[in-house]
């Protein structure tokens, strides 16, 4: 089965004088999935989506968006994504509906206020439709925004960072939004900060690092790729060394050991071991617990495990700025 891909990219590069933003950037996004686009402060996700959306121009590389090549067919491209970026692209003293009209009549929709009207129905805010946008909570206003961004129905969905700021609740509804967005056949290319969004949401995550992918897999592939963390605390700090046998012959890694707590700990690749037989090996050595566990790992292990977080000052997009 020949997959089809609604982003595209191959040996993209920036520079912003000398900074090298980008350093060949490799994406490849199937068409109806949502892409997590994740790295540390100064990785390049946001100049990659300010390329991938023709905000900027690329010193070198190639990439198609919807089918349709960035450089030489970039108003076709425009004309099939949306955008929706850190902050709230709407204008607070317009009302919600008058601000999707607006949108919908620059995007000469056949409807505007058809559009405007389905559109406040489907993210829930008919009945501040004719209050100011500054009216709005944090919540509303980027639920507003991400219905502007709809207005013309687009292949490929760029969100940048749309959660930030957002309590619980908030952020809970833009996620439904989202994956309403995937079950309709919509792409999207998401970069967060917050990485349950990203376990969450994606079905395949790209770690970008230093303007270039560093890894790329589905969040639970990441996951076992570091493995998870066991740990046991025992009652007697005599047998640590004990314990740290164990571990070794059931993980195959070196122990640690935390003697203020009479804790050892060991991350495991073996996704046979469980709970019950890590404290029948123990029982069995004659190793006196007060606790274990065996914990599988999060997207913040992963980010940590796999992205080096030291760069150099001069290195980072923010540096170009």
């Amino acid at each position: 089965m020949t997959t089809t891909y609604a982003v595209l990219s191959e040996g993209l590069e920036k520079r912003f004088g000398e900074v090298r933003a980008l350093r060949g950037l490799d994406l490849a996004v199937a068409q109806g999935t949502i892409c997590g686009l994740l790295g540390p402060n100064g990785a390049g996700k946001t100049t990659a989506v300010r390329l991938l959306t023709t905000l900027l121009r690329p010193d070198a590389g190639s990439a198609r968006v919807a089918g349709h090549d960035l450089v030489r067919e970039a108003a076709a491209v425009r004309r099939r994504i949306g955008v929706t970026g850190q902050y709230a692209s709407v204008d607070g003293d317009l009302t919600g509906r008058q601000n999707l009209r607006l949108f919908a009549r620059l995007h000469r929709v056949r409807d505007p206020a058809e559009t405007a009207a389905d559109l406040l129905e489907r993210f829930g805010l008919t009945e501040a439709a004719d209050r100011p946008a500054s009216t709005y909570s944090g919540g509303m206003r980027r639920r507003l925004d991400l219905a502007a961004s709809l207005v013309r129905r687009p292949d490929v969905l760029f969100l940048d960072e749309p959660t930030t700021g957002l309590d619980p609740a908030s952020r809970n509804g833009i996620w439904e939004a989202v994956r309403a967005l995937r079950a309709e056949g919509t792409t999207v290319l998401l970069t967060t900060q917050y990485l349950e969004e990203a376990d969450q949401l994606a079905d395949d995550i790209v770690l970008v690092d230093r303007g270039r992918v560093a890894h790329t897999g589905s969040p639970a592939a990441l996951k076992s790729a570091v493995g998870a963390y066991v740990e046991v605390v025992v009652a007697d700090a005599d047998v640590m060394v004990k314990a740290a046998g164990v571990l070794d012959h059931l993980t195959g890694a070196r122990p640690t050991f935390d003697h203020d707590r009479g804790a050892v700990g060991a991350v495991t690749r073996d996704t046979t071991l469980t709970l019950p037989r890590l404290v029948r090996e123990l029982d069995a050595a004659g190793v006196p617990l007060l606790d274990a566990s065996v914990k599988p790992p999060t997207l913040d292990d992963v980010f940590l495990h796999l992205t080096d977080e030291t760069h150099d000052p001069d290195e980072t997009e923010e540096a170009a700025a």
